[in-house]
């Protein structure tokens, strides 16, 4: 755990700036089974110290891969030196920040650090299973993971907080071969917030999950191609999420907005049917802890949830402190930064559709001609929110009834086009949150919804 060697330098701000010091320890945990061979054992821990100040529109940023009082000293000295280098020569002219009120925040769920011994003997237990359990596999990894931000934090408003977050995971991928000699692979991942000896004690907890995903794949191997074309379909909740943060999440981050992206002409109009609401959550949704919480942001602004659509109506952006005063809107703790040497950008935190009315049984009866498409393995979309994701994991729906598991496939369209086409909406939230975001920086983020009927572009053969 990081000890508190920035406190003390609050007197050394310089007055009329926004100051931000900020001391940061990455850890990562990592052990990889290839068919019951350990092909993988790594950690690693990464601190350093940083600093940024804001004068008149413009930031000076320093940072040392050390992290000791000379070390803060330092950074600080020399953001206040760049900051005041920008301010001369690309002198922007702009207001001083708006003040935030002063804050304390010490949050640290579990600082634990397992042996590399803990996360082989389990992985091992689980690859065992698999062994037995899965005899028509032609390959089998399982991975064991954990990964952990903790920050101490100080600026000038008067925030002062300490967190750590850590999040642990198992992933398990199969694969498996169709008929004609071709490999058809799925993978899940279990686990969620907090450290690796918490979230896995007993294997024996995710044996089921185990054999959902190996009776998926047995299907799957028997499978088919979709009909290329515009079709109805039910996204599942991963789908849901996964168009949430990628094709709708990413247009409407403030920066990207600035930058030309679709969502700067749709503010306060129609982009989806009115049984679509989006939320980015801080900590909490729907009555529960989000399975990513934050409750600061790396420019000491206090996460609160941001609605992005209302009933299909653009509501707002996601923001850091300038370009909320630039929209006219409220900072809610966005701006987050991976490493200690990174300034903190706009990102996503928990993105989700909140659920509806509808029963996932009801929503498949109503479809005669469809497809259920229940997970992804990636996905691309741009600022245009044209996106295009790979289905791995999908059935097709014939007279009301799922029928054949799909062979890998796509789906395509524009985001708030397909959106407006939405007409179902169920009443259960599904989370998908051991992933990493890839703008600019890598970010661990939380993305989920409920199943949605709508249509949209699939692809064939």
């Amino acid at each position: 755990m990081l000890n508190d060697i920035i406190s003390v330098r609050k007197g050394e701000f310089d007055s009329g700036t926004h100051t931000e010091l900020r001391g940061q320890l990455n850890r990562s945990r990592r052990v990889t089974l290839l068919s019951g061979a350990v092909v993988g054992n790594a950690r690693s821990d990464i601190s350093g110290i940083s600093a940024r100040v804001y004068k008149n529109g413009v930031y000076g940023f320093s940072s040392m891969a050390e992290y000791t009082p000379e070390a803060a000293a330092k950074v600080l000295h020399a953001a206040s030196e760049n900051a005041a280098f920008m301010d001369r020569h690309v002198p922007a002219g702009k207001p001083a920040l708006p003040s935030l009120p002063k804050k304390s925040l010490k949050l640290q769920n579990g600082n634990n650090d397992p042996a590399q011994k803990v996360y082989i003997d389990f992985s091992k237990e689980l690859d065992a299973y698999v062994e037995t359990h899965c005899p028509e596999l032609i390959s089998r990894v399982v991975i064991a993971t954990e990964d952990s931000m903790e920050k101490l934090l100080v600026t000038s408003d008067g925030m002062d907080a300490h967190t750590i977050l850590p999040r642990s995971y198992c992933y398990v991928f199969l694969t498996a071969q169709t008929p004609d000699g071709q490999p058809v692979e799925l993978f899940k991942a279990f686990g969620g917030e907090g450290t690796f000896d918490l979230n896995f004690t007993d294997p024996s907890v995710w044996y089921p999950e185990i054999d959902r995903l190996y009776e998926h794949l047995m299907k799957k191997r028997e499978g088919v191609y979709a009909d290329a074309g515009l079709k109805t379909v039910i996204l599942g909740g991963m789908m849901t999420g996964m168009l949430s943060h990628e094709a709708v999440g990413h247009t409407v981050e403030a920066d990207l907005v600035l930058g030309g992206s679709v969502a700067g002409h749709c503010l306060n109009k129609q982009v989806a049917s009115e049984k679509v609401t989006l939320t980015d959550f801080a900590n909490t949704a729907f009555g529960k802890r989000c399975p990513l919480p934050v409750f600061v942001d790396d420019e000491g602004t206090m996460a609160q949830d941001v609605t992005l659509i209302k009933d299909g109506i653009l509501t707002g952006y996601m923001n850091n402190r300038e370009s909320a005063l630039h929209f006219g809107m409220e900072p809610r703790g966005n701006a987050r930064a991976w490493m200690f040497s990174d300034e903190p950008l706009i990102r996503m935190r928990n993105t989700s559709v909140h659920p509806g009315n509808d029963k996932l049984e009801d929503m498949i009866a109503s479809i005669d001609d469809g497809y259920y498409l229940i997970d992804s393995g990636n996905g691309q979309a741009d600022t245009t929110g044209e996106f295009m994701f790979g289905v791995t994991m999908g059935y097709e729906i014939k007279g009301g009834k799922l029928g054949r598991a799909l062979l890998d496939t796509t789906i395509s369209g524009v985001a708030f086009d397909m959106l407006k086409t939405v007409d179902m909406v169920s009443d259960t939230v599904v989370w998908s949150s051991s992933g990493f975001c890839g703008k600019k920086q890598p970010m661990p983020v939380g993305m989920g919804g409920p199943a949605l009927r709508c249509k949209v572009m699939i692809g064939g053969r």
